[in-house]
């Protein structure tokens, strides 16, 4: 019998509550990887526009103030399931590879009219840590002037010691 719950393997917080992301960019929180082997950035969107999809950027920082922030070009495995209408009949991911780069685009431009869920995992050892980067932010631009609804939130694992620690303070 198990007796653990998701809450003690995994650390969730919030990069952006659901909002229309074709009102400018969007900036999600930072979150710190001092506490976590991993984090998994969880980007969920609703149909869009046609021609207008979604680009979703990844940056690191030495404090979750953004203190120092560059891009963070480690991106090479991307898991995303879409679908025209909703997501509900797409049981199963689709794996997308690239070359190391800090942003994903979802699919060819005319992708931007479907339903997306995207599964991004960054190690703690994909970042700068000889220059003291720990802490990483998702951020996804401006669409274009269709709306499309989306959030992003941060799934945090592999902690590091045996109490949760908090993934939004230094």
């Amino acid at each position: 019998m198990h007796t653990q719950q998701f809450a003690e393997h995994f650390n969730v917080c919030e990069a952006f509550l659901p909002i229309n992301i074709a009102t400018g960019a969007n900036d999600g929180d930072w979150v710190s990887l001092k506490g976590y082997s991993e984090c998994t950035i969880l980007f969920f969107q609703g149909v869009g526009t046609a021609g207008e999809p979604a680009t979703i950027t990844l940056e690191q920082a030495t404090a979750v103030a953004g203190t120092g922030a560059k891009a963070l070009a480690a991106i090479t495995t991307v898991y995303q399931k879409q679908a025209v209408t909703n997501l509900q009949a797409t049981g199963t991911w689709t794996k997308v590879t690239q070359a190391a780069a800090a942003t994903y685009a979802l699919g060819v431009a005319a992708n931007g009219d479907k339903a997306a869920l995207v599964a991004i995992t960054i190690h703690a050892e994909d970042m700068d840590s000889d220059g003291g980067f720990d802490c990483l932010r998702a951020r996804v631009a401006d669409v274009g002037t269709g709306p499309t609804i989306a959030a992003c939130v941060y799934i945090l694992g592999g902690p590091r010691y045996t109490a949760m620690v908090s993934a939004i303070v230094d």
